[in-house]
């Protein structure tokens, strides 16, 4: 193969999310201020910007204020303040509202805005082209490149025209490389990069292991008489057994437009447990199916989330770049809030690589950046919230009750600091030590089933190429997880992409994965009991395409 194209920049960023675009623009904006100039790159493995951002979401602007002062003249799609929260603990048939005066301030959003994060990623996107920033959708970072002295110089993407079989077909073309001083990994959730980087500069010595939620959501647009702008609505409880850790949203965006999702804690045990299952199941609780009733789906889509908080921030910088975003883990779990986080976390980075580049030789690390950090407002948030998820680990009521007392009675300021004791996929039972649970058939009308919604997430990979779910070991599947677990793979996987199948008279079980069908939500890559999954990102433009989630 012929060797690849190089582009030099200043600042290479992996990822359009808001992270990395607000990273790009505060670069931008400062270089204007000081009449200097600085290149900035932006990699996208979408198609386009947005088309991989999955988000509830309930957005602080705290971030997006500072980042643009001016960002309701510049029509930034903040369209639904929030006009009423409420938190109601569900059992099968019925529901119990929390009186907002005992509601935690965590739960509490007087003054937030019901988004869509994928159409404030595409406007962050229009911000910054203006300010200059280049934008490369549908090319993936899929590797990490390093000089004589190991330090990060840039990344290459991914070759296309690569066929099934890993050899070149008539419309290959070689990636390009991407040189920089500085290197932003911003890929969002469990970055197949960033996992790279931990491993090679031990980013996660000294830090509690990074622990996961899975995310589901769909999109539905009800009728006039059942929609109310910004009403948000938090559930705790059923269908989740007391000691899974879980929970679902229901928000009203504008225009009779309402989010509906449901996130599990990756940490849990059983096996049969299915979050796609217990999502179509949570709708049909009668506080939740009221709104559907009449309504149409217009989406759904997956993304697994770090859920970790500050006990498992990884080292945020190393030689010739840094972690951002939700690439790091900076979601504040307790409020379910992460985009204002990977704002700000863009900006401390930008903050900290533009003084770096004033000097003649720029140091390797930006130290500036974890400095910062420790001082800004949102570490001081994420302090507050430390305790939220070990505490909500250990069962519903005691962790409901645990809550309470740290963030009504100690504000989020108790003089200790639980942790997290193990990753998820040490987490599961043997098949023999757990119930199957038995899940109603879909309806198709307020319940699904994953075929259906893979569809309607328009999820695409171009099938000659090779498959990026990839195995350590082709025997383990069989011989450990379905020997062991009963293939819990088929069930975690929120779009259908694992399945076994057999031969006529039910011999000879093999692993099918139908990686078309994936969303990009890497939850096999977390949640893989033997961590024999690994996810490596697809040729550039493939994956879901999510219009306004």
């Amino acid at each position: 193969m012929s060797d690849r194209e190089a582009m030099e920049y200043d600042v290479v960023i992996v990822g359009a999310g808001p992270a990395g675009l607000s990273a790009a623009i505060r670069l931008k904006q400062l270089a204007a201020e000081q009449n200097r100039e600085v290149n900035v790159c932006v990699l996208e493995k979408a198609s386009e910007v947005g088309g991989h951002i999955l988000s509830g979401a309930v957005m602080d602007p705290r971030a997006i204020t500072e980042l643009f002062p001016d960002w309701q003249a510049l029509d930034a799609p903040l369209n639904a303040p929030v006009t009423e929260d409420r938190f109601l603990f569900l059992t099968e048939s019925s529901s119990y509202q929390v009186p907002t005066m005992l509601l935690p301030g965590c739960f509490q959003n007087h003054g937030n805005y019901v988004v869509s994060l994928a159409n404030v990623t595409r406007w962050l996107g229009q911000q910054a082209e203006a300010l200059g920033v280049e934008i490369f959708p549908g090319f993936a970072a899929a590797e990490i490149l390093y000089d004589e002295a190991g330090q990060v110089k840039g990344v290459a993407t991914g070759d296309m025209g690569i066929g099934r079989d890993g050899q070149p077909t008539d419309a290959h073309q070689r990636g390009m490389e991407l040189h920089a001083r500085y290197t932003f990994f911003a890929e969002g959730c469990r970055g197949h990069l960033g996992k790279q980087l931990e491993q090679r500069f031990h980013l996660r010595d000294g830090a509690d292991p990074q622990v996961y939620g899975i995310g589901l959501k769909e999109l539905w647009e009800i009728k006039p008489e059942k929609h109310q702008s910004g009403l948000v609505i938090h559930t705790a409880g059923w269908p989740l057994q007391s000691d899974t850790y879980g929970g679902s949203f229901c928000y009203h965006l504008e225009d009779n437009m309402v989010a509906i999702g449901f996130v599990v804690g990756l940490a849990y045990s059983n096996p049969y447990l299915s979050p796609y299952e217990e999502f179509q199941r949570y709708k049909t609780h009668p506080a939740i199916r009221h709104f559907l009733e009449g309504g149409k789906r217009i989406a759904y889509g997956a993304r697994a989330i770090s859920a970790g908080g500050l006990q498992s921030l990884p080292k945020l910088t190393f030689p010739g770049g840094c972690l951002i975003g939700d690439d790091a883990g900076f979601l504040n779990v307790s409020r379910i809030k992460g985009s204002h986080a990977a704002i700000k976390s863009g900006m401390l980075a930008a903050e900290a690589a533009f003084s770096a580049l004033k000097e003649s030789t720029p140091a390797p690390n930006l130290s500036a950046y974890p400095e910062a950090f420790r001082s800004s407002w949102l570490h001081d948030e994420l302090h507050r919230a430390r305790n939220f998820k070990p505490w909500m680990s250990k069962g519903l009521f005691t962790g409901a009750l645990m809550v309470g007392i740290d963030q009504i009675v100690f504000r989020g300021n108790a003089p200790w600091t639980l942790h997290h004791h193990g990753p998820d996929h040490q987490s599961l039972r043997p098949k023999q030590e757990c119930q199957p649970i038995q899940y109603p058939k879909p309806d198709g009308v307020i319940s699904f089933d994953r075929l259906s919604s893979v569809f309607i997430s328009n999820t695409n990979h171009n099938e000659d190429q090779p498959i990026h779910l990839t195995l350590k070991d082709a025997t383990v599947p069989i011989q450990v997880n379905l020997e062991l677990y009963d293939a819990p793979e088929q069930r975690y996987c929120p779009a259908g992409v694992y399945e076994i199948v057999r031969d006529d008279n039910g011999a000879n079980p093999r692993l099918q994965i139908n990686s078309q069908n994936c969303v990009h939500c890497k939850t096999c890559d977390i949640k893989d009991p033997t961590q024999n999954i690994v996810w490596v990102t697809p040729e550039g433009g493939g994956g879901p395409n999510y219009p306004n989630m």
